[in-house]
């Protein structure tokens, strides 16, 4: 009997383990798939505003218009149609808000019952005009052309320089800012982070006394704990004014500031993982090195951080996976400005941080929205490259030896 019910337990257990397993992973597989649905959707719509409408007059020969180009025109820019290949007449810019300007409220209606007529009017008698209206004044029988813009392209998003959102009439949705911002960003993180980090587990596994590193290692690891608001009010406070004073710059929010918080928050990782690889060198190689004639230094960088590569490599893998991923403490420190980043003295943007100010805002299901869950698509391809590269950085570890 007793033998039975620990059988039983023993199928209970093992049942509930393989339960909780499925569910986590089904779990992922939708966390996953929703965000791919949600972000590939981006793709099927115009630039154009939700809910608008880009008008000319029927005898324009413009037929098409670039989302960029419409920017452009809104920003006098360009003026003219001879720009767009149309004729030799200047850009009559139209707004709803301009409909006072060339009819009374009589005709326009008390209740604007007579604004989609008016709009047609307005448009079929001026060759000249760009107008640009909800889509609820659009009248039935339209008297101008309405101008359609092609889908958003991955290629124009991705390789996109202007990230506007918002903008009116046509978003602007290049995300390369904010990607390279993001790899800059972290990029000057790890330089900061892995050669400290690489001194610091030396010293941990070959120098520092028994005593020392039993004290220091749960330190070192308790930093991994503090919450990244507490980092991004450290670089706030200190780092941030630190580079304005040290530079001279207008402001310390600056791509340097975040490279170096991140670096702090990654140097945890980087120290435990290296100084773990590290002691795993086996003794008989330190001491056949001390035997040959090499003194202490000289096994270490002959002999321990060879045998220890791939581990330290996978730490500093780990760390840029750290860096790439964080978000509150980018956010308060590098500015928040989606351009180009040229050094490390300039504001930038990264992605987690742009999804973290913008996606409170983004009315849900519209293009603003599904272009935060596409950004939340690279950033997630950026961290599964990372993992599948430590996996085969691990693999290959274990494989030497």
């Amino acid at each position: 009997m007793k033998r039975y019910f620990n059988n039983l337990g023993e199928r209970v257990i093992e049942g509930l383990i393989t339960l909780s397993g499925t569910v986590t992973s089904i779990t992922v597989l939708l966390i996953v798939f929703f965000l791919f649905k949600e972000g590939l959707g981006v793709f099927s719509q115009t630039p154009v505003a939700e809910g608008s409408v880009i008008a000319v007059n029927k005898q324009n020969p413009v037929k098409e218009l670039t989302a960029s180009q419409v920017k452009e025109i809104f920003d006098q820019n360009i003026t003219n149609w001879n720009q767009l290949g149309g004729a030799n007449a200047p850009i009559k810019l139209f707004e709803v808000d301009d409909i006072t300007d060339y009819y009374t409220e009589e005709q326009i209606g008390s209740n604007f019952e007579y604004l989609p007529q008016r709009l047609s009017e307005l448009v079929a008698k001026d060759p000249t005009i760009l107008a640009f209206f909800p889509e609820e004044y659009l009248a039935k029988d339209f008297a101008g052309r309405r101008i359609e813009l092609d889908n958003i392209s991955v290629g124009g998003f991705l390789g996109g320089k202007e990230w506007y959102p918002t903008i009116q009439p046509a978003v602007q949705l290049g995300v390369l800012p904010l990607i390279l911002g993001t790899l800059w960003v972290s990029l000057g993180a790890i330089l900061i982070a892995l050669p400290l980090g690489l001194a610091t587990s030396i010293y941990l596994a070959e120098i520092a006394n028994p005593k020392v590193r039993n004290f220091l290692k749960p330190v070192i690891e308790l930093l991994a704990g503090i919450p990244s608001v507490v980092y991004g009010f450290f670089g706030l406070v200190v780092i941030v004014p630190l580079i304005q004073d040290v530079f001279g710059l207008p402001v310390g929010e600056t791509a340097l500031a975040g490279s170096i918080i991140l670096g702090i928050m990654a140097l945890p990782t980087i120290i435990s993982v290296s100084e773990d690889a590290m002691r795993t060198t086996p003794r008989a190689m330190k001491e056949a090195s001390l035997a040959l004639g090499a003194n202490k230094w000289q096994t270490i960088y002959r002999v321990i951080i060879p045998y220890s590569i791939s581990g330290i490599s996978t730490a500093a893998i780990l760390g840029i996976g750290r860096a790439i991923g964080e978000t509150m403490a980018v956010l308060m420190v590098t500015g928040n400005a989606s351009v180009i980043p040229h050094t490390f003295l300039e504001p930038v943007r990264t992605i987690p941080a742009t999804i973290a100010a913008e996606l409170g805002e983004a009315p849900q299901g519209g293009i603003h929205f599904q272009a935060l869950f596409a950004l939340g698509c690279i950033l997630f391809l950026m961290t599964l490259a990372i993992n599948m590269t430590v996996d085969l950085v691990s693999t290959k570890k274990k494989a030497n030896r």
